[in-house]
């Protein structure tokens, strides 16, 4: 059943969603600096955006700003977490513990933003019984035990990319519904599963791309 905070979130375009946490980064950082009240304009300011595209972003959240005062930011902080689902721990399984994925383990500030990762799986059995972070992590062939143990419905997938469709499928055959995958490979799932993919390859061309250019203007 679609709750509705799935569907006010689901509501929002894409590029709002992946500004939301840049300008709570910021209202935290000045909430540490001791100030009370942020404006569109300074937010705007400080992440290269118009300030019309923040008051819009905003309008998406359910909180209103104070003429000539802005936004209360204690409130703010608040309601962005909540709205961005940092408040509520979402319990997760990683999938391929090498350099990638066993970074991600060591990363405690991902719990902080809502993400528990409760359990490594890897297909080397050296790496059974390691304790990462204080994250078990398990042969793989251990997830659907430790599947009916936790129920889990969100997946890390940061295996090489010739396993990555063959491990999509058996943890989706296991329960998850939610993938975020790490991978180049733009893996295949059936309709109804979220996935969310983030390659740190792509986002490089893009820099080399952009480098090339000033380099060569």
């Amino acid at each position: 059943m679609t709750n509705s905070f799935t569907k006010e979130i689901s509501k929002v375009p894409e590029p709002t969603l992946r500004r939301l946490p840049w300008y709570l980064a910021f209202v935290k950082l000045l909430k540490g600096k001791g100030e009370a009240f942020v404006s569109s304009t300074q937010i705007a300011k400080e992440i290269n955006v118009d300030a019309s595209q923040v008051a819009k972003d905003l309008s998406f959240v359910n909180i209103s700003g104070k003429t000539r005062v802005g936004y209360e930011i204690d409130t703010l902080i608040n309601v962005l977490e909540q709205f961005l689902g940092f408040t509520a721990q979402h319990k997760a399984f990683l999938f391929g513990v090498g350099s990638l994925g066993g970074s991600l383990l060591q990363d405690s500030g991902l719990k902080q933003y809502g993400l528990d990762i409760v359990a490594g799986f890897d297909i080397r059995k050296e790496m059974a019984g390691k304790i990462i972070n204080g994250i078990p992590v398990y042969h793989v062939s251990d997830f659907p035990q430790k599947q009916k143990e936790h129920n889990v419905i969100i997946g890390v997938i940061t295996v090489p990319v010739e396993k990555a469709q063959e491990v999509t499928e058996q943890i989706i055959a296991g329960g998850i519904k939610a993938l975020w995958n790490f991978t180049p490979f733009r893996i295949r799932v059936p309709e109804g599963i979220v996935v969310q993919n983030t390659s740190m390859y792509a986002h490089l061309a893009v820099m080399f791309n952009r480098l090339n250019s000033v380099i060569h203007e």
